[in-house]
């Protein structure tokens, strides 16, 4: 470690000088020989740094997801010319160059890191050495040398001797408790990162190899964390636990906010803006309507949950346009109206249970009075007529008064005189 850290060498003063300003601050108010202005010192470089880093943050967000797209047809390139290395090489840049993602973009954060953090190292190690370095003078040693954050000195380590610690007034106890809690909230917390990225931030209908992946880094950086974290001095991790917090809490906000398309934090995301948009009336702010516009641009390419919100505005009378604005819509809400009116027309009403029997002996071509089955007309009884024309009594009864009953009835004999 001391050998990579001398190579950043070259940025150790600039570094040092950052903390030594953030230093004068903070020494002015809790005293420049205590852990926490150091210790302070040291949380607003990083947060410095994290700032700094911002832009290439946004870049590798857009190039994880690029890769995340691309990775269908990088599978197929794989297969279609998996006895030809040369040859899938080639046709890979080609599709990043067509594409117009840089695979190195997801790391970019990392990489530019990178020399912070082993300048950093380089700078602490000094000060357990008892060297100057940078612009941090002998009186600035002494008084880092001083400097305890919960009983631990800010340059002791985990393996360091017990001599060692004791030369920096603390105890081995107290430097082993204090740097075991920092790494195991160093690991926890990229854990947690890794973890809410891989189930909430990825497009779960479409399975790729770089899933798998990211699942298999879940697991494996802590494990790195843990076992670099011994032999990190106590401002190291003090360094690195920040800027783990800190990617977490971006991270959080970016999924809130602007989630991957086709993943479950996007379900959540259209749900919360399609209340906001249906209370409103409108889009508010510059990222509502950015997501609202590229759900318009995709679409029939649009995925489960996006044409649910869309079909969710259109039952609201309202209509996403092409700048990512709503608009309220007359004729959507007319059109879902008819629609639900017709549906409601061309329902047919239920039948009772008399109605479908007299309908199931029509449709057989069954006799509907109450006479014998094949029975001719001529050969019914004739019963004893009635005044005013009435039908006699051996008659075919009504329809309905069949219907009550189950098939038909044999009529009742007349009278003999």
């Amino acid at each position: 470690m001391d050998t990579i850290a001398s190579l950043f060498s070259f940025i150790t003063t600039p570094v040092s000088w950052v903390i030594v300003q953030f230093h004068k601050v903070y020494g002015a108010i809790f005293g420049p020989d205590t852990g926490w202005a150091w210790g302070l010192s040291i949380v607003s470089l990083v947060i410095l740094i994290r700032i700094c880093l911002i832009p290439l943050f946004v870049k590798q967000i857009k190039a994880t997801r690029a890769m995340q797209t691309l990775q269908p047809e990088m599978k197929k390139i794989q297969e279609r010319y998996k006895n030809d290395r040369q040859r899938q090489s080639e046709e890979m840049m080609k599709l990043y160059k067509e594409t117009g993602t840089n695979p190195l973009s997801s790391c970019l954060p990392i990489l530019a890191q990178s020399p912070f953090f082993f300048a950093l190292y380089h700078v602490l190690n000094s000060i357990a050495s008892n060297d100057t370095i940078g612009v941090i003078n002998e009186r600035l040693l002494e008084s880092a040398q001083k400097a305890h954050i919960f009983g631990a000195p800010l340059a002791a380590k985990f393996t360091d001797s017990a001599d060692k610690v004791e030369a920096l007034n603390s105890s081995l106890t107290d430097v082993r408790v204090v740097t075991a809690i920092m790494i195991v909230l160093m690991s926890l917390s990229q854990f947690y990162t890794q973890r809410q990225l891989m189930t909430k931030n990825v497009d779960t209908t479409v399975k790729t190899p770089f899933m798998q992946q990211q699942k298999m880094l879940m697991y494996v950086f802590p494990i790195i964390f843990a076992v670099f974290g011994i032999n990190f001095p106590v401002g190291v991790l003090v360094y690195w636990l920040t800027t783990n917090v800190w990617t977490m809490g971006q991270q959080m906000y970016v999924i809130h906010n602007n989630p991957t398309p086709g993943s479950k934090a996007q379900a959540a995301y259209l749900e919360r803006l399609s209340k906001s948009v249906s209370k409103h009336g409108r889009t508010r702010g510059r990222g509502e309507r950015a997501i609202v516009k590229a759900i318009v641009a995709k679409g029939r390419d649009r995925n489960e949950y996006e044409r649910k919100f869309v079909n969710g505005l259109n039952k609201e009378g309202l209509a996403a346009q092409a700048d990512g604005t709503v608009i309220k819509s007359e004729s959507t809400a007319a059109a879902q109206a008819e629609d639900a009116a017709a549906a409601k027309r061309q329902q047919p009403k239920r039948q009772t249970k008399s109605q479908r029997q007299s309908g199931t002996a029509k449709a057989a071509g069954e006799p509907t009075s109450l006479t014998k089955s094949g029975e001719p007309e001529d050969a019914k009884p004739a019963g004893p007529a009635k005044k005013d024309g009435a039908k006699p009594a051996g008659s075919t009864r009504s329809r309905a008064q069949s219907g009550q009953r189950k098939g038909p009835q044999r009529p009742k004999s007349p009278s003999k005189k």
